[in-house]
């Protein structure tokens, strides 16, 4: 029995709407608040798999919980409370319309844009001689848009301003902020053995206030290299450890999947959803550097229906 919450359908005290997304659903409260649930599903290549996966909802979550309370002195962020190990309540904002990218190494869809011939990704110019997973000087930032459908486009600071998305001030407010919590991010990751090589993070504004919204320097929206190894990988041109959903996507694609037209999921046996769960969980405890305590599963859609309401009831 595969103990995974794939979907939810919460009727939650002054609920106005609902989001479903590909991992999370975000419930508004009456226009103030937002309730968002981190369901266990995982996708891969645009695409939500079939089966959920044990616990990831959890260390999504505590992650994410974790590293808002570590740079809350930055910039001020939208959580108010973990009323549940997978949900996280907070301010409503209204969302800036980009996503502020920041790339410590050179690989992923930078590299896969470098080695194509490009030399200015984001309206940044790349050195001549860069290698697949060399480190950048100074970390850059590669902005896209935040797509509706489909996905998100790069997009260079210059047009952004041109454009009127983001004002100029605003914008600049931005790049800082997003420097400060990679910065804090980079220690972080360092004092766990790990490399922080590149995030996306999104902002809101509330009150006429810049905060920090959604989820920060988890497996989903980061990338972590093992710090052990990586300069002696790196030096024979070979590619580092990694610490990411990235086992995943290879096991889709070793089975003949990369969310092609016709092409099918592989049959994701409970013996291969619980082996993810177990790395999910190993990710945890290597990024937040503790334990993992596991959450009763019994009722799972009860237990965080009871204990939202009442986090709700009581303010």
């Amino acid at each position: 029995m595969n103990q995974a919450l794939t979907r939810t359908d919460f009727q939650f005290p002054g609920q106005k709407s609902v989001y479903h997304g590909k991992v999370r659903d975000v419930y508004n409260i009456n226009d103030d608040l937002l309730v968002m649930v981190v369901s266990d599903r995982i996708s891969a290549f645009d695409v939500i798999l079939p089966e959920g996966i044990p616990y990831k909802g959890q260390v999504l979550n505590q992650i994410a919980a974790k590293f808002l309370d570590a740079t809350n002195d930055i910039v001020k962020n939208w959580k108010l409370a973990t009323p549940d190990p997978m949900v996280t309540v907070g301010l409503r904002c209204e969302p800036f319309e980009v996503e502020m990218v920041i790339r410590g190494y050179l690989t992923g869809h930078a590299w896969r844009e470098y080695k194509a011939g490009k030399r200015t990704l984001c309206g940044v110019t790349l050195p001549e001689g860069m290698k697949e997973n060399q480190k950048f000087d100074t970390p850059i930032i590669t902005p896209t848009t935040k797509a509706k459908e489909g996905h998100d486009e790069d997009i260079s600071k210059e047009e952004i301003i041109a454009q009127g998305i983001v004002s100029k001030e605003d914008y600049e407010k931005l790049e800082a902020y997003t420097r400060a919590i990679f910065q804090r991010g980079t220690e972080i990751a360092a004092s766990m053995g790990l490399i922080l090589v590149d995030t996306k993070y999104e902002f809101g504004k509330k009150d006429g206030e810049i905060i920090l919204m959604d989820e920060i320097h988890t497996p989903d929206s980061s990338r972590y290299f093992y710090l052990e190894g990586y300069e002696t990988l790196f030096a024979k041109g070979e590619a580092p450890k990694q610490l990411s959903k990235e086992f995943v996507r290879q096991w889709l694609i070793e089975n003949g999947f990369q969310g092609k037209d016709g092409q099918q999921v592989p049959f994701m046996s409970p013996e291969y959803c619980l082996s993810v769960s177990e790395r999910y969980i190993e990710l945890y405890e290597k990024i937040a550097g503790e334990p993992f305590v596991k959450a009763d599963l019994s009722n799972l859609a009860k237990r965080i229906e009871t204990n939202v309401t009442n986090y709700l009831n009581s303010l």
